[in-house]
């Protein structure tokens, strides 16, 4: 059975929310647990699918993991297994982030090719060649990835890219490097700066977290930790652009708004007023936003997980916007579900402009990944009548208690079962 929303709109949003851990985090950190034989603890975990579908990986791998609440305990034995087969990481993109912890305490891993978001090419060319400079030998077999070391040493590596994925594995795996690793153009994102800060926590050697350059002095032996997760940036966002295209007023809390520099400022220029606060920001939209351009960059840049939502904006913007995606090439299916709702959108190569229309139309629409599902309910709410999203799996992977919070908000959605 699959299901799907009906989403009604003509509510303003107003009221309180309260965001979790990051998704683009907690997975990561979860994965540095296998760096330390004993038991490691991560607090605030967002409650989505990614986090059991995490926990079957490690567990695949030999790990002991306790879900309850919002804390994971992951116990890694002293040898973990090396192998992460393929129903355990097919259903998404991150479960490859074991590849570096697997190398380091391993000198083995074997990796099937993920799954997760069809949002464009997401190579592991990077990972691989960060692997092979630290000494380890790698190649594609048989739809996995194999990589093998006798020994692991520092080496002067630069991205051609600042790849958040390729950054995490290859730190995973210098932390344990004898020598000292430099990684230059290494990405900048808060998340990044979570996992250095947990693995320091560990007894790792890193620094340089939230610049370009990553300087790692391998050490021998991690030891187990407690973390809590930072607060999830993205969905906090999510939140604010609801509050923006809805002409709502919604506060957002467990977040640092320092994460959201450029993403808020964009609210202002539609139009908002935003206050930062001291666990998070709200959001004050009277009026009809505002056209605004957007063009998604590597952090500190607006990012590519919220173009959808501000495609979401610019659709119901007074005035025209022009949206520029730098990141992946395949986002823009999104808008061709937005025309369906009425938007008044064209798309060429990189870029999408968007004319603002006063009012969508509902229709039935389909979620292509988790940020395309959350911008197409944003787009509900500011469409006559109710909308269908379906595929909604996908949100549910990182949205965590999505409609209570939507509902909570004042905003009408119910989840419907179909056969």
């Amino acid at each position: 059975m699959s299901e799907h929303f009906l989403v009604t709109g003509g509510n303003r949003l107003e009221g309180e929310v309260l965001v979790g851990g990051a998704k683009n985090s907690v997975l990561k950190l979860m994965a540095a647990a296998l760096l330390a034989e004993g038991t490691t603890v991560v607090t605030n975990c967002p409650d989505i699918l990614d986090v059991p579908l995490m926990a079957d990986v490690l567990r695949g791998l030999g790990c002991e993991v306790e879900l309850e609440d919002s804390e994971v305990r992951i116990t890694t034995p002293a040898e973990p297994k090396y192998h992460a087969d393929f129903d355990a990481v097919k259903q998404f993109r991150a479960s490859v982030c074991v590849l570096g912890p697997l190398v380091a305490r391993c000198r083995r891993a074997v990796v099937a090719l993920p799954g997760g978001d069809a949002i464009g090419s997401r190579p592991l060319d990077m990972h691989q060649s960060g692997l092979r400079l630290l000494g380890a030998r790698s190649e594609i077999e048989h739809g996995c990835v194999v990589a093998e070391a006798d020994d692991l040493h520092g080496a002067n590596i630069r991205l051609v890219f600042p790849s958040v994925g390729a950054t995490e594995n290859i730190l995973m795996a210098a932390v344990l490097a004898r020598g000292e690793t430099v990684i230059d153009n290494a990405a900048r994102e808060p998340e990044i700066v979570d996992l250095c800060n947990m693995l320091n926590e560990m007894g790792a050697k890193v620094s340089g977290g939230g610049s370009s350059t990553l300087t790692i002095q391998g050490v021998r032996k991690l030891e187990p930790t407690t973390h809590r997760v930072i607060g999830d940036r993205i969905v906090a966002a999510t939140w604010g652009v609801a509050a923006s295209m809805t002409r709502g007023d919604v506060r957002v809390r467990g977040v640092n708004h320092k994460h959201l520099g450029l993403v808020l400022d964009k609210l202002r220029t539609a139009g908002a007023e935003v206050t930062p606060e001291v666990d998070g920001f709200r959001v004050i939209q009277r009026e009809r936003p505002k056209a605004v351009n957007f063009a998604t960059l590597p952090y500190p840049g607006f990012p590519t997980d919220l173009q959808p939502m501000a495609i979401g904006l610019a659709a119901v913007a007074e005035g025209t916007s022009m949206i520029t995606e730098n990141v992946f090439e395949s986002r823009f299916r999104f808008v061709e579900e937005m025309i369906r709702l009425g938007a008044d959108a064209r798309t060429d190569g990189h870029h999408a402009v968007i004319r603002g229309v006063p009012v969508l139309s509902s229709a039935p629409v389909w979620s292509s990944d988790i940020r395309a599902g959350a911008g197409l309910v944003l787009a509900g709410l500011v469409a006559d009548g109710t909308t269908e999203v379906h595929d909604i799996f996908h949100i549910d992977r990182g949205y965590p208690r999505f409609v209570e919070n939507l509902r909570g908000l004042g905003g009408v959605i119910e989840r419907v079962g179909t056969e």
